[in-house]
């Protein structure tokens, strides 16, 4: 069974920065891409990072020179640093796995950007 489960997400202020953690079950981390997804109120879910098995990384362009995905593999965690936010960064930021065909979501963690 797979499964993932975010953390560090919170208030802060506008250029502000968070780091959200995805602990990730098994041996997966190491396997699959593992992404962040965020949704804001009233909008679709939106793909902001991905990290590969091999740590390549993707950013969306709104995110760019702004984020940084990563990943421990000991810890078996990946990471979202967010710097610089902004209001409209406010969403639930989810982690997100697909493993052998199946998709896998975290439950998310709600990031307010906002003074």
């Amino acid at each position: 069974q797979v499964q993932l489960v975010e953390s560090g997400g919170g208030l802060v202020q506008p250029g502000g920065s968070l780091r959200l953690s995805c602990s990730v079950s098994g041996s997966i981390i190491r396997l699959a891409p593992i992404d962040w997804y965020r949704q804001a109120p009233g909008k679709e879910r939106e793909l902001v990072a991905t990290i590969t098995g091999v740590s390549n990384t993707y950013y969306t362009d709104f995110v760019k020179g702004r984020f940084t995905i990563s990943r421990d593999n000991a810890r078996n965690t990946v990471y979202l640093q967010m710097s610089s936010l902004k209001p409209e960064d406010t969403a639930v930021y989810s982690c997100h796995t697909n493993y052998i065909g199946r998709h896998y979501w975290g439950q998310g963690t709600q990031v307010t950007v906002s003074s």
